[in-house]
């Protein structure tokens, strides 16, 4: 039986590192490590090396909007891409990401002839309100982000709140809740390891040492963990804190930390990629501290699972879900005065943050393995559903366009597959490569001249259909 190629799309990838991105490369770590075949497309990253993947990774023409955005920006129209995912003979698209990712991924539809899903990982509208200024732009980036997501074959979202976000922006259709894993292995690393990652700091013995992992953004909850911090030193009540990444709200966390004069006890190692030295801070700290209700997930609540260590995390939260309070974790109300009051209970029991994290690290893991197996099961089904037509054919008027876009990309691409073939015919005698240049100039005329006449008649039918709504 012939392999399946899988194709992973996404706006970010290495060396751009966050949840997502860490996403794709473990799904299309284990696709590999299955057996079938995984190729991942991403915007091009300037200083970008994918040499060291076990799996292809075809970048697409962006834009350098890391100064305003953080991030670069998709070009979601590539014919060579189209080119690439035709010859691979994809048979599923799998979209981490509802705006650029998905946009090309509905293009390249109507050529791959492919069914397409989508996870939904993050509050998206959180972003657009960051990032669009004027509520009826952001209203009507939401409208666009919905659509783009209600035009997906099948829809996946990693955790039952991420779901009801997904509600609470208009999405009417059907979801799946496919949770993510995480990329550490069950188990503690080594004292000696913990010691090489973590030695230059003041972390005295028997003193509780909190912990944070991820973007330093202020809607991640860390004022309610440095006011909380500023409670305990109030109440002499000793703890080291450390925060390991980076972000754009780093440099105001930074200063808030000192105007709290925490700075004798809080610590920012920067952004750390070395997943073992992630391990170690784990395995150092005696409590996770997650008190974000923006994020879908929250795998490092897993993660720190994996290495024993407890988190304390808001209730109803959706990095709460599956977690029993003081048995597997610790849940408190969003606020600073919670997590404070929480903080020094277990201060003064150090053995229920140590028996709470060794019920987590059993009950919680969940690795990335077991995580894709589940989702690759589905694809099968994804697979058959397409292929016997259960899914609803996409008549609306963007469908229309994308389908034409996705017929332009197709031309373009056989317009590239021509040059091929005159550059190779000018590596032969020169009589026959003119000959080769004749025939390619006719056929392309030929194809042209189709697609001139096909465009035209979809075009008319996008007219037909605006006509009808204005």
């Amino acid at each position: 039986m012939d392999k399946r190629t899988i194709c992973l799309l996404n706006d970010s990838f290495p060396p751009e590192i966050d949840g997502v991105a860490n996403a794709v490369v473990n799904y299309a770590k284990n696709i590999t490590k299955s057996g079938e075949n995984a190729i991942v497309v991403t915007p091009t990253m300037p200083g970008a090396d994918d040499s060291a993947f076990p799996f292809p990774v075809l970048r697409y023409p962006s834009i350098d909007t890391r100064k305003k955005l953080g991030y670069v920006a998709g070009y979601p129209f590539s014919p060579e891409t189209a080119r690439v995912l035709t010859e691979q003979k994809v048979e599923l698209m799998h979209t981490h990401c509802p705006i650029t990712s998905c946009l090309l991924a509905r293009s390249l539809r109507a050529v791959v002839d492919a069914p397409l899903v989508l996870t939904y990982h993050t509050k998206y509208d959180v972003d657009i309100a960051k990032a669009v200024r004027g509520k009826l732009l952001q209203e009507s980036a939401i409208r666009a982000l919905v659509q783009n997501i209600a035009s997906c074959d099948e829809v996946w979202v990693v955790s039952r709140g991420a779901g009801e976000n997904l509600r609470s922006l208009g999405y009417e259709g059907d979801y799946i809740v496919m949770e993510n894993g995480v990329d550490v292995p069950r188990g503690r690393v080594s004292d000696e390891a913990i010691a090489a990652a973590t030695g230059r700091y003041d972390l005295p013995q028997n003193v509780p040492v909190f912990l944070f992992v991820g973007r330093l953004m202020w809607y991640k909850g860390i004022r309610i963990i440095l006011d909380a911090l500023k409670t305990l030193c109030e109440k002499n009540v000793d703890f080291r804190m450390v925060f390991v990444g980076e972000g754009a709200d780093g440099a105001e966390i930074r200063s808030y930390a000192e105007e709290r004069k925490l700075s004798d006890r809080c610590f920012f190692t920067g952004a750390i990629s070395d997943r073992e030295i992630i391990r170690a801070w784990y395995g150092r700290s005696d409590l996770f501290l997650f008190p974000s209700t923006f994020d879908t997930n929250g795998l490092v609540v897993r993660e720190a699972a994996a290495s024993g260590t407890a988190t304390v995390m808001i209730r109803n939260s959706c990095a709460s879900e599956g977690v029993g309070d003081g048995r597997n974790g610790f849940c408190i109300e969003e606020n600073a005065a919670a997590m404070a009051a929480k903080l020094e209970e277990l201060c003064r029991a150090p053995e229920v943050m140590q028996v709470v994290g060794e019920n987590a690290q059993r009950e919680l893991y969940v690795s990335w393995e077991t995580a894709v197996q589940r989702a690759m099961a589905r694809y099968e089904v994804v697979i058959d559903n397409y292929r016997s037509g259960k899914y609803p054919k996409r008549e609306r008027f963007g469908d229309e366009f994308f389908k034409t876009q996705g017929g332009l990309m197709e031309a373009f691409a056989r317009v590239g597959e021509l040059s091929e073939e005159i550059a190779a015919g000018l590596r032969i005698e020169r009589d026959e490569a003119l000959q080769t240049i004749v025939r390619s100039r006719q056929e392309l005329r030929g194809r042209f001249g189709e697609t001139k006449q096909e465009l035209a008649e979809r075009y008319e039918t996008i007219l037909q259909k605006v006509d009808r709504y204005l």
